[in-house]
């Protein structure tokens, strides 16, 4: 019997995009999101064209950025499953568990698991991966949708099955998951070759030059920019556009 051969590079083609429009999406999601928890009194309100619930104009910036991350998301999956790196980061055997611990020791003292990712991910990687990909994100996505506008209030069976307080139960500790993974990562990518680590992640490469970090470097700036953009002055025009912004 033969097996289908596992992909040698890092990530699918393509998908450097997907990630660098993950970390701008992810950064502001999470502040406006944190914003919409925190803020007592909105600085603006949005009504959609057709009519319906006013909203904080913070709201419909968590939820159009909800959306956008959505959209990534799934063309992430279409060049995830197409290319075959599905099979790097779905578990195929329990030894992933006790591997996985090992690998946990190693990084705990400092000793790095040996695992290029380029070739292959270590059971830890494989297995945090996997839930950020198949487990945290779509509990991120369904919990969002069902606290959302767009959910039907009227779908009175379906609420009973679904209440909104299981969703918000759920949903802001998967933003904290999702805000400790990236400081995690972050952390991990520099601290065991940064140069190669940042070409596998943004200039889809193993060489190790100084292409990826100004990549990354850029990313950065650009999700800076964004997170001192998203203000009202800013965000007003752009709501505008999809409906009606007022000061209450």
């Amino acid at each position: 019997m033969s097996y289908p051969r596992r992909p040698s590079r890092a990530s699918p083609g393509g998908a450097q995009w997907t990630h660098f429009l993950n970390i701008f999406l992810m950064v502001l999601i999470i502040r406006s999101g944190y914003q919409v928890r925190t803020q007592q009194k909105p600085p603006a309100y949005w009504t959609p064209k057709r009519g319906g619930k006013k909203i904080s104009i913070t709201l419909w910036l968590h939820q159009s950025l909800d959306i956008l991350w959505l959209a990534n998301g799934l063309i992430f999956a279409v060049l995830l499953f197409s290319s075959g790196h599905w099979m790097r980061i779905v578990p195929t055997s329990w030894e992933v568990f006790p591997n996985a611990a090992s690998a946990l020791l190693q990084y705990m003292t400092l000793s790095w698991p040996v695992e290029t990712g380029w070739v292959n991910y270590n059971s830890l990687q494989q297995l945090m991966y996997f839930i950020v990909v198949f487990i945290a994100a779509p509990i991120a996505a369904v919990t969002g949708a069902r606290m959302s506008e767009f959910w039907p209030k009227d779908a009175k069976t379906l609420n009973r099955i679904y209440p909104v307080e299981a969703a918000r139960a759920l949903h802001f500790p998967t933003m904290l998951f999702f805000v400790l993974f990236i400081l995690i990562h972050v952390f991990l990518v520099f601290a065991t070759g940064a140069l190669r680590n940042l070409n596998h992640m943004f200039a889809g490469t193993d060489e190790v030059n100084w292409v990826g970090f100004w990549l990354f470097a850029a990313a950065i700036a650009l999700t800076a920019a964004g997170w001192f953009a998203a203000r009202p002055i800013v965000l007003a025009p752009l709501a505008r556009l999809f409906g009606k912004v007022s000061s209450r």
